[in-house]
């Protein structure tokens, strides 16, 4: 159920100028059936109006993004980066636009070791086989061998400690694909050992509060779409209200920043859109400019945003709030 004082906000997400949007509020947080005429409506316009509409108008015709020769660079362009975005507006692999590079994108970052990873590397990262599980999953991969075989190597490579690192550091917060990948599975979908690897997960965020990790890192308290691989509080609350922990206590300062951030209007910002890089990282990227990625963004950085408004009123709603 909404809350009343949410009803300015969810109108505002079911207006007809973005159906990605009205499709995703009208059966995750009003909870509408799919066989639901608007429902099936919005879903139908997918790809013809909106944010979905203008990245497939720029998918060239082997169905890549850019090019062909490289599936994940340029960053944050190419094909990769297109078909992760378009995995979170609601299309599937119904939709020939969508299977046809996404199996092709299964296929050429599938490794031998039984995750994902990039064009030309031989072994998985921890970064790209989540998020390319993920992915597939939203688009009607789940029973997908190589799907599978994604899942089991994130429970393989999980550290001890629960949490999962993309450069070999011990766990990180910021190596959250992992749980998102479960977070979008279905719980019928679930093989053996994949609760005890969520758990583990959750409560290695739970230990960290979603945010202790050294020095605070302020990218992490200001919200963005897309997320591509960073780490940032709403992704985490995403994820932990997805995979039934929003009970937890420890919940709590995340929960009150998502809070604090609201808009007297009801709506969220996007706060900023990736690279938003502070301390090495910017340096780095400064003294490696031809490796600095191409900042790409459905919304403006500094005002109300329908993506990042209906994560959040999502985060509540999973909390009961």
């Amino acid at each position: 159920m909404v809350a009343p004082k949410d009803d300015e906000a969810v109108d505002w997400l079911l207006e007809e100028d973005e159906p990605s949007i009205r499709y995703l509020t009208l059966t995750q947080i009003l909870g509408r059936p799919e066989k639901d005429g608007e429902v099936k409506a919005a879903k139908k316009a997918i790809g013809k109006t909106g944010w979905a509409a203008d990245i497939l108008a720029k998918q060239k015709h082997g169905g890549w993004w850019v090019h062909g020769e490289n599936l994940y660079r340029p960053k944050y362009l190419s094909t990769n980066w297109m078909l992760l975005i378009l995995s979170d507006l609601g299309l599937t692999k119904e939709d020939p636009r969508i299977r046809s590079p996404a199996e092709a994108w299964r296929d050429r970052f599938a490794k031998e070791d039984g995750g994902f990873g990039a064009d030309g590397s031989k072994r998985s990262h921890l970064c790209i086989a989540g998020n390319t599980t993920r992915a597939l999953v939203k688009f009607g991969y789940e029973d997908d061998p190589k799907v599978r075989s994604g899942f089991e190597w994130l429970i393989d490579n999980q550290w001890k400690n629960g949490g999962w690192s993309c450069f070999g550091s011990g766990g990180n917060l910021d190596s959250w694909e992992g749980m998102s990948a479960f977070a979008a599975l279905p719980r019928d979908k679930w093989g053996k050992g994949y609760k005890t690897a969520v758990e583990k997960g959750a409560e290695f965020y739970l230990r960290k509060s979603m945010d202790q990790q050294g020095a605070r890192y302020e990218p992490w308290y200001r919200f963005h779409y897309p997320v591509h691989y960073y780490y940032d509080l709403l992704v985490g609350l995403d994820f932990m209200t997805a995979l039934g922990f929003g009970d937890d206590p420890r919940l709590e300062g995340a929960v009150s920043l998502l809070k604090s951030k609201r808009r007297p209007d009801g709506r969220w910002n996007l706060d900023a859109v990736h690279p938003d890089l502070e301390g090495g990282m910017a340096e780095w990227y400064g003294k490696h400019v031809s490796q600095a990625p191409t900042p790409f963004g459905l919304e403006k950085a500094g005002r109300p945003s329908k993506m990042i408004t209906f994560r959040a009123l999502l985060v509540l709603h999973r909390l009961g709030q």
